[in-house]
């Protein structure tokens, strides 16, 4: 197998536990340039609790993670929660310049009028996020999306990132997941609605112990 024909992201016979509880076992998947891979199941399969473990953020106790064929990820993915982890004592642009720091991205400030164009808080920059609602806020974190590329980050990891947007920037998350898949990326992701860019499906109700 070539590097080309390497998955980018594959599981083999992994366990996904919450602390000692096996939840689901044996899940399997692949993830090659282009993929959009929509991760379902029954409440308590541990989506979210499968992506903290790619993210590097829960140990993998049982099976293999691999990575273009490697035991470790060597650049890391990007891990986008509904916990949202903004400082409230930050500006908008300073929150979104602190989460492209943490890849190697110094965003100019017409990247971050871009961005925050794109999720609909243009000439928020200045605003404390403190005085945000909790949407204004989620859409901080996704502003990131719209300045990274597969070179900084081959792999997103999302969980529900749909959550609390309007049908207009559903229409725009879905447009930026195409073009990322496009331009080589894979994203594994969640949500409780139907993903219409999905190429792939993982189910861990089939993996349930």
């Amino acid at each position: 197998m070539t590097v080309l024909d390497t998955p980018l992201l594959a599981l083999e016979e992994l366990t996904v536990q919450r602390g000692e509880i096996p939840l689901c076992e044996g899940v399997a998947l692949q993830l090659s340039a282009g993929s959009i891979c929509h991760l379902i199941g029954a409440n308590g399969t541990g989506k979210t609790t499968l992506l903290m473990q790619l993210a590097g953020l829960l140990p993998v106790l049982s099976g293999e993670v691999t990575y273009q064929g490697q035991s470790c990820l060597p650049i890391q993915p990007l891990y986008v929660s509904h916990q949202l982890g903004i400082h409230p004592n930050l500006t908008v642009a300073q929150n979104l310049t602190f989460l492209l720091n943490l890849y190697g991205i110094t965003p100019s400030a017409t990247d971050i009028d871009h961005a925050l164009t794109w999720v609909g808080l243009q000439g928020f920059e200045t605003i404390s996020s403190s005085h945000l609602s909790a949407g204004q806020t989620r859409r901080i974190t996704l502003a990131r999306l719209y300045l990274l590329t597969p070179d900084v980050t081959p792999l997103w990891l999302l969980d529900e990132p749909f959550t609390a947007l309007d049908v207009d920037m559903v229409a725009r998350m879905e447009e930026r997941l195409c073009e990322f898949a496009q331009a080589g990326g894979s994203i594994l992701m969640t949500s409780h609605q139907a993903v219409g860019v999905a190429n792939q499906v993982l189910d861990l109700s089939d993996y349930m112990v």
